[in-house]
């Protein structure tokens, strides 16, 4: 196919980075080249402490060696993070991925049930987990296959005396860690003192091998893992490089990152900015926009990311407008769609453009990306990266003209091997000419931008998180009062969308309070509904499905 795209990259960029991939075999091995390179550089900042590559080095290697020969696990084993952007994450996740081991992101705000899920739908055998969480993983622990539990706390890496304090005043003052009580659990600091690095097998990893099982929502209500091997991240993480080269010095880049790090937006954006050299500074709590601001205030920062919400929340603080651009040069938003009243603020306050991209978690994730020499917000979700392929087809998989409707579908090296173990899930996806459907409704123009029209429907799209009407509707009816139910996504100013549940009762005395707090006990923060309407029955067809699109209005 004519790739109409490539003629407004911007100077240098690449329309293949298939030479660039066959350098590298693994991520390690591009990590790698940053760990010797930018060894005196800092790597990673929090909370006032910060870490050279030459210590993410060695403490990914010793934490590697003590899952390799400590524990005893094998190459290809599952082993789950829940934990939130601290420095733990970093040295636990590049440890996980040396020793040839599958990382499985959990959300650490995950409810028993969802967590119960993904442990045993991965089949991880050991969790690094922060203590915050530690008694929801008690309440399912029977019931997985995980028989290797390594703790830690917010302050583990501050360093004395700033790590008691922090510890305290999370544990005691602001009582965020509910009591839990596990046996033989492994405290994180200890495993990773014990860790010998001179004992690391260095195993040999291939680009095949699997690096992460990312799990997304799927339409049945089911949340997969998206099989993501070492190639896939690897071509993103090149794909991104050549697409930000323009604006990018090597060594010199300070990124803030408060999105967390277990979603793939955030995830792979550290990745790109570690091969760089870059200094990630990670947020631990985004949601505290003071606290927030004041942390942008101590950097001078040349990246930043984020979702519409987020940049939103951020503007509407009185004190943003200090917070100091200059050295700024790109500003990121993706997981969501950038609203045009953002994006004009953020320009108006800033001086910056807020630049759009698109991706999914099942291509790892970046699709397309604005060019980073744009003026103004377009509206757009930007040009394919290089090595990408952006087709719009319709219902029966046909490709459309210039300017048509239809499902956006890619292919690239970045595109996941596969579902885990869900073949049939799969096959769904996938075209007979192999391109991945995305699910989401758009065009492409004749300049090859492509812009978003739509979603499937059904999707509900809160705060840049994928939250599917069957596994709401799944948990709601298990409410011993509810007879029927179905959820669908109203417009939210805050939000992007909030989930509405419309719902006939089986028993008269059911209350939106009761229906509400059965939300929070089953399901994370933002999968609880914001708006509850009681019916006396719902839309259906002749075979008996509800029908959501009338329920919607449309």
């Amino acid at each position: 196919m004519e790739k109409i795209w490539i003629k407004n990259y911007q100077p240098g960029i690449p329309a293949s980075i298939e030479d660039q991939m066959e350098k590298y075999d693994s991520i390690p091995e591009i990590l790698q080249e940053s760990f010797t390179n930018y060894s005196l550089n800092k790597a990673f900042s929090c909370m006032g402490k910060s870490l050279t590559y030459s210590e993410v080095d060695l403490q990914s290697r010793k934490f590697a060696s003590y899952l390799e020969n400590n524990l005893g696990l094998k190459k290809g084993d599952r082993v789950a993070l829940m934990l939130p952007n601290i420095l733990q994450y970093p040295i636990a996740l590049f440890g996980i991925l040396r020793a040839g081991l599958v990382a499985v992101n959990v959300n650490p705000l995950y409810t028993p049930r969802e967590l119960e899920h993904q442990l045993k739908d991965s089949g991880a055998v050991a969790i690094i987990i922060f203590e915050n969480a530690c008694h929801t993983l008690q309440s399912v622990l029977p019931r997985t296959d995980v028989k290797h539990i390594l703790t830690t706390s917010i302050g583990d890496m501050l360093g004395f005396p700033k790590s008691m304090i922090v510890n305290f005043v999370i544990k005691n003052v602001k009582k965020m860690v509910p009591a839990w009580s596990i046996p033989n659990t492994i405290c994180f600091m200890k495993a990773l003192n014990s860790g010998d690095a001179n004992k690391f097998s260095n195993p040999k990893i291939s680009k095949t091998d699997i690096a992460f099982l990312q799990y997304t929502g799927g339409t049945t209500g089911v949340a997969k893992g998206a099989v993501l091997l070492h190639k896939n991240i690897l071509a993103n993480i090149c794909q991104a490089r050549a697409w930000l080269s323009p604006l990018i010095t090597n060594g010199e880049e300070v990124i803030i990152t408060p999105l967390p790090l277990y979603h793939i937006f955030s995830l792979t954006v550290s990745c790109i900015f570690a091969t760089v050299g870059g200094q990630n500074v990670l947020i631990t709590n985004p949601r505290d926009i003071p606290g927030f601001v004041k942390e942008l205030k101590k950097w001078k920062f040349t990246v930043i990311t984020g979702v519409n919400t987020l940049f939103n929340g951020l503007l509407n603080n009185p004190d943003f407008k200090d917070v100091d651009f200059s050295s700024a040069r790109i500003c990121l938003g993706g997981g969501m769609a950038v609203q045009k009243v953002v994006a004009e603020k953020w320009k108006a306050v800033t001086g910056k453009v807020l630049i759009e991209a698109y991706g999914l978690t099942e291509t790892s994730p970046a699709v397309c990306v604005n060019p980073l020499n744009i003026k103004e917000y377009n509206g757009f979700i930007g040009l394919p990266i290089s090595s990408t392929e952006v087709v719009i087809k319709d219902d029966f998989e046909k490709t459309l003209a210039i300017g048509e409707t239809g499902e956006i579908c890619i292919k690239g090296p970045q595109v996941m091997a596969g579902y885990w173990y869900r073949d049939d899930e799969t096959a769904k996806v996938m075209t007979a000419d192999g391109y991945f459907k995305s699910g989401d409704i758009g065009i492409m123009n004749a300049e090859g931008f492509v812009k978003i029209v739509d979603r499937k429907k059904d999707m509900i799209l809160v705060s840049g998180f994928n939250v599917y009407p069957n596994e709401i509707e799944d948990v709601v009816s298990q409410h011993p009062k509810v007879f029927e139910v179905a959820a669908i996504g109203v417009p939210d100013d805050k939000t992007s969308e909030a989930i509405k549940l419309f719902i006939v009762k089986k028993d008269p005395s059911l209350t939106v309070e009761e229906i509400i707090n059965f939300c929070r006990e089953n399901l994370t923060n933002y999968k609880i509904p914001r708006h509850v309407e009681f019916r006396t029955e719902l839309p259906k067809t002749n075979v008996g499905k509800i029908l959501r699109k009338d329920l919607r209005g449309k």
